[in-house]
């Protein structure tokens, strides 16, 4: 590990005015000193990973998403069973993992003037009189 990139992340970390550092900077310095401290930053990275998944950003990026919680998973996996904060951060993990897979495998919203042609057709009858009855 290159000792000139953990002293500027300690840095911005001690610098921080709050308990955990977010986005990209957050993402970055707890990749880095988790390497160094596992224990001690392996849950804050999770932490930031599963939050980080949950943005609007990557809503529409869902192999990006995927990754993220992935990572997530396997640094939560990796923290000792002894640590405090292991079980806690990996069902956080997993419950986002699982949402993301459901998410990603329900029907996408339909745009409007679909959903308009399909009510059309529920209200017109056919030749006979009767209506259509669409199922979905």
């Amino acid at each position: 590990m290159d000792q000139d990139m953990v002293v500027p992340a300690r840095v911005k970390l001690l610098s921080a005015d709050r308990r955990v550092v977010r986005g990209a900077e957050g993402l970055w310095i707890y990749r880095l000193l988790t390497q160094v401290e596992p224990e001690t930053y392996g849950s804050k990275l999770v932490y930031v990973l599963v939050e980080t998944s949950a943005s609007p950003l990557l809503r529409e990026l869902p192999e990006q998403r995927a990754a993220l919680l992935d990572e997530a998973l396997e640094v939560a996996r990796s923290l000792d069973t002894s640590n405090p904060y292991r079980a806690k951060m990996l069902a956080r993990a997993l419950a986002a993992r699982s949402r993301q897979t459901t998410e990603d495998h329900s029907p996408q919203p339909q745009p409007a003037e679909e959903r308009r042609q399909q009510a059309a057709l529920v209200e017109e009858p056919d030749e006979r009189g009767v209506r259509d009855v669409v199922s979905g």
